[in-house]
C-alpha cells in the first residue's frame, strides 16, 4: 500500500503552448486580469468543465503564473477531479476548441459536455 501527498508547490494543470497563446489573445491587454478553472456538478454524467476570466482569485483558489501576463487560478475544491488534466487548443474543421485531457476522467456523456472521475 502507498500513500500519496499533495504538493501545492507542483502545478496540477498544466497547459500547452497553443492554449496558452489563445488565452493571452482572450485576455487581451487586460491587466489584473486571470485564467479560473474549476468543474460543477452538471450533465448526465456527473461534472463539466468551467474556465472563467476573472479579475481576482476566490479565497481558495491556487496560484500559478503561467508566463508574465498569465495567472492561472485553480479551485481547491477541483483539485480531485482536474490534477493532472492538460489543458490544451484543438482545431476541428474550422474552428479551435479548448480541449481539457484529464487522466481521472472514467466515462463521458454521448456529447461530450459531462464527465464522471469515479
Amino acid at each position: 500500500m502507498s500513500v500519496e501527498s499533495f504538493d501545492p508547490s507542483l502545478q496540477v494543470v498544466t497547459v500547452t503552448p497553443a492554449a496558452l497563446q489563445h488565452l493571452r489573445r482572450q485576455l487581451g491587454n487586460q491587466a489584473g486580469k486571470a485564467v479560473r478553472v474549476s468543474v460543477k456538478k452538471s450533465g448526465c454524467t456527473g461534472f463539466m468543465y468551467v474556465l472563467d476570466m476573472v479579475e481576482q482569485a476566490g479565497e481558495h483558489d491556487l496560484h500559478y503564473r503561467l508566463d508574465e501576463q498569465i495567472e492561472l487560478l485553480i479551485d481547491r475544491d477541483s483539485l480531485p477531479v482536474l490534477s493532472g488534466t492538460q489543458i490544451d487548443l484543438v482545431r476541428e474543421g474550422v474552428n479551435n476548441q479548448i480541449r481539457f485531457i484529464n487522466p481521472n476522467v472514467k466515462d463521458q456523456c454521448g456529447c461530450g459536455e459531462s464527465f464522471s472521475v469515479s
